[in-house]
């Protein structure tokens, strides 16, 4: 191996640095282009303009964050190539918008884990590369109302933490107050039942559940979507950050023009079906039945054109000739939506607009789309996971 290896790229999944020996890359974390480590992958040199000192006192031994180290024009600059990487590798050579990124201090929702250890309960984040935890004392990404909330976050953990395994909990401060649902913890007895109660009062928690059970829910969390109030259930997946649902929506109020019939699949609890129930007829697709019921109930109460129907649509994807709309809006998990992609390619539908939280599924399903006819006319990034390698794209697409 070579006495000095030199950081060329960042690898845009684990966002550790790269440098090559022979034929071969090299990983070194926490490093930034132009960097020169040794071969025991010890800094020989701090060669790189882009650093910055990390804004948070755990960052090199949480595993929350891998790019604090870099500033925030290089980490924008570097996920939008990620992204024209993504779809090169399609073959689809495209214009990529410069990156949006949310502000620090706005991440609504986080899964904490408590270990208890000889010396101490820790509550925190896993460390990087390991089981262990980090005992957290600050973090710049999380939102205000769950950072003030995590002394009480962590007397629960201790309630629920047996004494010889981990205990994951997870919060969502919502509009109505925190939504806590704990994973892993132990027999929930009478006893503890009722302390645990007592605490969520005392901490005024929303609603806790623990693991499929409501434990106590002193009010419904609330999630505003457009004008309308939504009440999800236990577990649901919301965007990271309330930022991100308002730039996508700036991006669909800008591309949707005219359309009024619309569909929006893999909806969830109406994230976007509901802000565009208020400009349109919105047709909204999701397999959990419980959002979808969400959906239903926030459709009623607003008194809009939304209808949502629980559907698999990785097993029974739309097909061509039920996708009769002016827009499909379409926010797949992270592997994607290739079944649904391929029928959307042979449809007559003429705008389509995805979200992904994944550039390369994103990129597999965009070659799809192409291949059936469609443009590619713009693509957005957008930095929702602030100093990790997450990337949320937005895709527009329109058939000539």
């Amino acid at each position: 191996m070579s006495d000095r290896i030199e950081i060329t790229r960042i690898d845009d999944e684990s966002g550790h640095g790269l440098g090559r020996v022979g034929h071969e890359w090299v990983a070194v974390p926490f490093s930034a282009v132009g960097d020169v480590v040794d071969d025991a992958l010890n800094m020989v040199e701090a060669g790189s303009k882009d650093r910055q000192q990390p804004p948070c006192t755990h960052f090199g031994t949480c595993g929350g964050c891998q790019l604090q180290h870099l500033g925030d024009g290089f980490v924008a600059g570097w996920k939008r190539g990620v992204v024209g990487e993504a779809l090169s590798r399609q073959g689809l050579e495209t214009a990529v918008d410069r990156t949006v990124s949310v502000p620090a201090a706005s991440r609504r929702r986080a899964k904490f884990t408590l270990q208890r250890t000889k010396k101490a309960d820790l509550f925190g984040f896993i460390a990087q590369g390991t089981h262990t935890v980090v005992d957290l004392e600050e973090c710049p990404i999380l939102a205000p109302k769950l950072l003030e909330a995590i002394p009480d976050l962590r007397v629960l953990a201790r309630l629920a933490a047996p004494r010889k395994r981990a205990v994951t909990l997870h919060a969502t401060a919502s509009l109505t107050g925190l939504d806590v649902h704990i994973e892993g913890g132990k027999e929930l007895d009478l006893p503890l039942r009722e302390r645990v109660i007592q605490q969520a009062t005392e901490s005024d928690i929303a609603r806790l559940t623990w693991d499929e059970d409501i434990v106590a829910e002193r009010r419904r969390p609330a999630y505003k979507f457009g004008k309308t109030l939504v009440y999800p259930p236990p577990g649901t997946f919301l965007q990271a950050a309330r930022e991100t649902e308002l730039i996508v929506m700036h991006v669909l109020e800008q591309e949707l023009g005219e359309a009024k019939r619309m569909a929006d699949l893999f909806c969830g609890c109406g994230t976007f079906s509901v802000p565009l129930a208020e400009r349109g007829s919105v047709a909204a697709y999701d397999a959990d039945k419980a959002m979808v019921d969400a959906l239903r109930d926030a459709a009623r109460r607003s008194n809009t054109p939304l209808e949502a129907t629980t559907r698999d649509l990785f097993r029974r994807p739309l097909l061509k000739h039920e996708l009769d709309f002016e827009a499909v809006v379409f926010d797949p998990p992270r592997p994607g939506a290739k079944a649904q992609a391929e029928q959307i390619a042979m449809s007559d539908v003429p705008l389509v607009i995805g979200v992904s939280c994944n550039p390369r599924s994103f990129a597999r399903d965009a070659k799809l789309l192409t291949d059936g006819g469609y443009a590619l006319t713009r693509v957005v990034p957008v930095d929702q996971f602030r100093w990790s390698p997450h990337i949320e794209v937005v895709g527009v697409f329109r058939r000539g």
